[in-house]
């Protein structure tokens, strides 16, 4: 007996060891060979190859100040936890990622918290408020879902929290979630990149001024070098042109600019301008067109009881044509429109006003799937157009922006007045198909010029005229208001984009145009990681609410019960093998 005891023990001891060792040795393994499991049906902790390469060259500390710390309802816990575990990630493929979680509310004295948040706003971090449950009943809590991200001398600061209207907050939280490591990995390319890409506004035919862009310019100047160019015809203003061969006039030609935006032309383009941003795309040049093909302003509204809409007589629709987009002569009228101030009486001295949507603003919600609109909140819009979509060899079409299932076209000439706004609208008339108002073109473009170059260029060396373009891109959008900011009245500065003073709500018109800009000049790899979903799986509320009790006992009792009938059938086996 004593025999078969010291046998037991010794194989005890053995299997000790063998345990110990495997640790070990696997602890050494992976601190040489790294490499994660993810068992996720969506993949949401695998990084996308971009962010592995960012994170691979990361050559010095980036520190992320996240302000997620706190007693915070569970949506906002889960928020915090996604946030702490990509970091983890992060951090797993390289060590110069280093965080630190703060609650901005941690202070008890009233002054001290005021001025936090003051200063977390000047640094560019929005506050939320929340409603939060307490055994007082609610109160009102302030919190800044954000973080600030630091390198070298540099700070920038990151919303992690989408605002989105008319989405279930639920939603909101997971789209957040889902948007993060975009974010933060955009983030980390943002500040440490050495070197900012050139884009440009066009001017010359009529386009938005500085102050109209203001707001959307300063914001892409964190990460561009932004100029403004007149083309006035001449050929070397978009491409840079290099004798290579004096003798056989040869021309080394590229683009000055990794992207062009035209932003709302309001007079007709000539035959030599269009032919330069021809070429400039055939040479690779993106190109982010914001036009309005109908000509109609609610200026015009305000002096007198109509206005007509006409044709903007662009001269573009040709060119676009070919290029696989057609601008229509109409605009969308839709019933999911914002709502503008108007004056409905006087109380006393004061003015009376109310608010009615204006169905000539339609209210665009992106429901693509594609990275550039991606979760977004909805995108206000004024005076858009349709457009159609044509076949051309070797571009591909994504529609980006369209209307919602209850809207409708008006064709020009169209008559546009605010007493529709006294009558209820015929439903029946808006009954979609949903337009198309923005669409993504990708590919190679064949050029417009084809075998009818302009005869002012016809004697011109350096043309270097090119009939097919390299593998390029272009976003056509059918409303140039898009990137207009508003300014402040009274006061005349310029508010940010898509934030609307009359209701006090922002709009993603100001996200759509960043990462269609992102987008454009090489980040295609780095934006498809907003594509990455991740399932809101809620449960059955009616299902919960009606069988509570029964989930319950299913949840509590039914583990316990199975840890102790483990152990009596682990006691009945041991008793059974050493009875003997």
């Amino acid at each position: 007996m004593g025999k078969n005891n010291k046998n037991i023990r010794r194989q005890n001891y053995l299997q000790l060891v063998l345990v110990v060792v495997l640790i070990v040795v696997a602890g050494m393994a992976g601190s040489v060979w790294f490499t994660r499991f993810d068992l996720t049906a969506e993949k949401r902790y695998t990084l996308s190859p971009s962010t592995k390469n960012i994170l691979t060259n990361l050559d010095d500390i980036v520190f992320f100040r996240v302000y997620l710390d706190g007693d915070f309802p569970a949506g906002f816990k889960r928020l915090r936890r996604e946030t702490k575990e990509l970091l983890d990630e992060f951090r797993a493929y390289n060590k110069n990622i280093q965080y630190e979680f703060i609650n901005p509310s941690e202070s008890a004295d009233p002054k001290e918290r005021n001025d936090t948040y003051k200063l977390l706003m000047e640094q560019g971090l929005q506050p939320t408020n929340l409603q939060v449950n307490t055994k007082n009943g609610t109160e009102q809590k302030v919190i800044f879902p954000g973080a600030m991200v630091t390198y070298h001398e540099k700070e920038i600061p990151v919303e992690l929290l989408d605002a989105q209207i008319n989405v279930p907050p639920e939603a909101v939280l997971n789209n957040s979630i889902e948007n993060l490591e975009f974010k933060l990995i955009n983030a980390i390319r943002r500040i440490t990149r050495k070197k900012k890409p050139h884009i440009a506004f066009i001017e010359g035919h009529g386009e938005l001024g500085e102050k109209e862009v203001w707001d959307i310019t300063q914001t892409l100047k964190q990460d561009y070098v932004v100029d403004r160019v007149a083309i006035h015809e001449n050929i070397t203003t978009l491409t840079n042109r290099y004798l290579k061969d004096s003798i056989h006039n040869d021309y080394e030609i590229k683009p000055k600019y990794q992207a062009i935006i035209i932003a709302k032309p309001d007079s007709a383009f000539s035959e030599k301008d269009k032919f330069i941003i021809d070429q400039y795309l055939m040479y690779g040049g993106k190109i982010l067109w914001l036009v309005d093909p109908v000509i109609a302003s609610m200026d015009s509204i305000k002096s007198a009881p109509s206005t007509v809409a006409v044709d903007a007589n662009l001269r573009l629709q040709d060119q676009l044509f070919g290029y696989g987009v057609r601008l229509n002569k109409d605009l969308v009228m839709d019933l999911n429109a914002m709502p503008i101030p108007l004056k409905t009486g006087m109380m006393g001295n004061q003015p009376q006003i109310s608010f009615f949507p204006w169905y000539y603003f339609p209210l665009v919600t992106p429901v693509s799937p594609h990275p550039i609109v991606r979760n977004l909140n909805a995108i206000k819009t004024q005076f858009v157009s349709s457009l159609d979509t044509n076949r051309v060899k070797g571009v591909k079409k994504t529609v980006l922006l369209q209307s919602s299932n209850y809207s409708r076209t008006v064709n020009m000439p169209a008559v546009i007045s605010l007493s529709m706004l006294r009558q209820k609208p015929n439903e029946s008339l808006y009954k979609g198909p949903p337009k198309a108002l923005a669409v993504l073109l990708e590919g190679t473009f064949k050029s417009f010029y084809d075998n009818r170059i302009p005869p002012s260029l016809m004697e011109s060396k350096e043309i270097g005229f090119k009939d097919h373009s390299t593998q390029t891109a272009m976003i056509v959008v059918s409303d140039g208001d898009v990137i207009r900011n508003q300014f402040k009245i009274p006061g005349g500065y310029p508010l940010p984009l898509g934030y609307d003073q009359f209701t006090k709500e922002t709009f993603g018109n100001k996200d759509f145009l960043l990462n269609a800009i992102n987008y454009l000049t090489g980040g295609a790899s780095l934006i498809s990681v907003r594509s990455k979903e991740v399932k809101l799986r809620m449960l059955d509320t009616t299902l919960v609410n009606n069988n509570r009790v029964i989930i319950q006992v299913i949840n509590v009792v039914i583990p316990i019960l199975a840890v102790i009938l483990a152990g009596l059938l682990l006691v009945w086996l041991r008793k059974k093998k050493y009875a003997k």
